[in-house]
């Protein structure tokens, strides 16, 4: 799919299953393409005998949510592996966990797409679908992918809180809901990420966590009770309501 065909395939996904399907067979970005199909033919050693997603890796949650993660891209032998975001690597597990503490899910790890688990009021994306070299996708292709979690916001009409995960997290939410229209312009100043940062942009809110990353969870910048305390504080920003079982 041509980078100037991604907005109008995101616009017209009439729903969540049809946006998912687009998303996979999104080839916008040339180096990104590169880089996800070329880890699925090296491969590491200890998945050597799985046959790799390659592709980019849609949201997956409640599509009745009133919460939605926003983290970084799939990682190459995670979800380009997986298929499903933030599975099938230690970030994942890191994540699971804290969200089944939370009695957001089902179970409290994900290793593969179709494992059972199931999220309740939650969804989790990515701002950027493909995995990238070094974790590290360019302004360039951030924006390319943005139509995408724009349309995502917009399918969730219960949604009532963004936790973006990570800086990148933060500023892609900030722009995805500034193209949706004036009243979820950026505010002014600009909110700043921080852990527990929070800031309202038109009825949405954000609550801000540190990436649940092997170099934040590894050296303690991010522990289980620190997003715990995100999670039930964007729990308590999405007041109460019906959940999806």
């Amino acid at each position: 799919m041509p980078a100037a065909q991604t907005a109008d395939a995101a616009r017209d996904s009439e729903d969540l299953p049809t946006l998912d399907a687009q998303i996979g067979m999104c080839y916008a970005c040339p180096r990104l393409v590169e880089w996800r199909e070329g880890q699925a033919r090296t491969m590491v050693a200890r998945f050597r005998d799985e046959t790799y997603w390659a592709r980019p890796v849609p949201g997956f949650g409640d599509e009745a949510a009133r919460i939605l993660l926003v983290g970084l891209a799939p990682a190459a032998h995670g979800a380009n592996r997986t298929g499903r975001v933030f599975t099938g690597d230690a970030s994942g597990d890191f994540l699971w966990r804290a969200l089944h503490a939370a009695g957001l899910a089902s179970q409290p790890e994900g290793r593969r797409a179709g494992d059972g688990l199931r999220l309740t009021d939650t969804r989790v994306a990515a701002a950027v679908r493909c995995a990238p070299p070094a974790n590290k996708p360019t302004p360039d292709e951030q924006a390319t992918c943005r139509p995408w979690l724009v349309r995502e916001i917009e399918l969730l009409t219960a949604l009532r809180v963004i936790v973006p995960l990570g800086a990148i997290g933060w500023d892609a939410s900030l722009r995805a809901l500034a193209v949706l229209g004036p009243a979820t312009a950026t505010p002014t100043p600009r909110p700043k990420f921080g852990h527990g940062a929070e800031a309202r942009v038109g009825p949405y809110a954000l609550i801000g966590s540190y990436h649940p990353s092997q170099q934040n969870t590894f050296t303690g910048r991010l522990t289980q009770p620190m997003l715990a305390d995100v999670l039930e504080r964007a729990k308590t920003l999405a007041g109460p309501g019906p959940r999806s079982r």
